[in-house]
């Protein structure tokens, strides 16, 4: 543990201009956010990130940052890393439709990064609220492991406005049905079985059919309504962006493939998020919750390779100083390391792994040498000073080199992190 004898100017930074943050429980009182709102201001998309999913601590700190964030400034919308097409029922039920216990029912295949608490509160906040919150989904269907979320409204749509169309759409399922998992991890190396055939026909499908969606939108909406042709379409780019993935992760389990070709998914997540601005209300505030290597308005690399162009680097380029990463990251404890087995559920075991002492230069060692506790930093008065940056930052259990104070602009750290419970998350 970095001690006095540690102390960086970062860390002398931290020291004078970071806020302590209360009690971690979702349900206490709010008045120790207070600070966020004026650092907030203008802000119309806050990302709260989180250096591994399955941490308990990150799950609280989200919980009570949605809280304050809907409660005391206004925000409206809740976006998470979860399937766009999924999220259509999820958000009916958010609004009130249905029973309190139909959630366990949408959420049964869907892999519990923390998704529960939130979208209860959202539908128990609605209850009541004069404004109701709604839900969005952003990612492509099953953390990457299926086509059927996706496919199946857009066959639905063809039923009403293409009937002539169906058979390929039909076909996809086919194909896209023989290989379908709940996550990437299972879904990827079963695609990868298929015969070349089967791989290449699901692609030309979904291309002809996407064409086809645009080709023929003065048609398609003849037959039907703007908001159900943009909904298919999306759902449709869904599926190719998913069918792009499969590709670039089994070539990556394989031990290859092409430098960040699994920026295809971190694209579509952006532009989900935009698609939903594009109909909301111009006063519209979003939360989004999704992975720090989502969220950060940098370029990834490992050992010095491009691996990825995350979500919120297009977000800050669309978006401007109205996007507001905040990575949330934890100097000692666990995390959850999640390793690759066919066998368990979601393709995945999540292994509870201690962390290493943080290392001299990264975010997580200046927080520790300023004695801080539990607290938040905005980055954006130190990145405009000039300040040297931290030059790495937890993701799991290792630590990715970045110029922090470039990669978001704050960043929320708690003393310890454990691993969640995960059959309530």
């Amino acid at each position: 543990m970095p001690t006095a004898k540690d102390q960086t100017p970062f860390a002398d930074w931290l020291h004078g201009h970071a806020t302590p943050f209360g009690p971690l429980d979702p349900a206490a009182p709010l008045d120790d956010l207070e600070p966020l709102r004026g650092i907030l201001d203008g802000v119309r998309v806050v990302a709260l990130g989180e250096h591994s999913h399955f941490i308990a601590e990150f799950a609280a700190m989200r919980q009570r940052i949605l809280r304050f964030l809907v409660e005391r400034c206004g925000f409206t919308v809740l976006a998470f890393e979860y399937g766009f097409c999924e999220a259509i029922p999820l958000n009916a039920w958010a609004q009130g439709q249905g029973a309190d216990d139909d959630l366990s029912a949408l959420l049964a295949t869907a892999v519990p990064i923390g998704l529960q608490e939130p979208v209860r509160f959202v539908r128990r906040h609605n209850r009541t609220a004069t404004t109701p919150v709604r839900f969005a989904g952003i990612d492509i269907p099953a953390a990457g492991g299926s086509l059927i979320p996706a496919l199946t409204p857009v066959a639905d749509y063809l039923r009403l406005t293409d009937p002539e169309t169906l058979p390929m759409a039909l076909a996809a399922i086919t194909i896209a049905a023989s290989f379908a998992g709940d996550s990437a991890a299972v879904a990827a190396p079963a695609w990868a079985r298929l015969a070349t055939t089967d791989q290449d026909t699901l692609s030309a499908l979904l291309a002809r059919l996407h064409v086809r969606f645009r080709a023929l939108k003065p048609l398609y909406l003849a037959r039907g309504d703007q908001h159900d042709y943009d909904t298919a379409l999306r759902c449709l780019e869904a599926a190719c962006h998913a069918d792009y993935t499969f590709r670039a992760m089994a070539a990556l389990f394989a031990g290859g493939g092409l430098t960040a070709d699994t920026s295809a998914r971190d694209l579509y997540m952006a532009e989900s998020l935009l698609w939903h601005l594009d109909r909301l209300e111009t006063t519209a505030r979003v939360v989004l919750v999704a992975h720090n290597a989502h969220i950060q308005r940098t370029p990834i690399s490992f050992d010095g390779r491009l691996t990825g162009l995350p979500m919120g680097q297009h977000l800050h380029h669309a978006l401007g100083d109205s996007y507001f990463a905040l990575g949330l990251t934890s100097v000692t404890g666990h995390t959850a390391e999640m390793r690759r087995d066919e066998k368990a559920p979601f393709g995945f075991g999540v292994h509870e792994t201690p962390l290493e002492p943080p290392p001299p230069g990264s975010i997580e060692a200046a927080f520790a040498a300023a004695g801080l506790g539990l607290a938040f930093a905005d980055l954006r008065p130190a990145r405009a000073g000039g300040l040297s940056s931290p030059d790495r930052m937890r993701m799991q259990s290792v630590h990715l080199h970045t110029r922090v104070l470039d990669a978001f602009d704050g960043i929320l750290s708690t003393p310890i992190s454990t691993i969640t419970d995960l059959e309530k998350s």
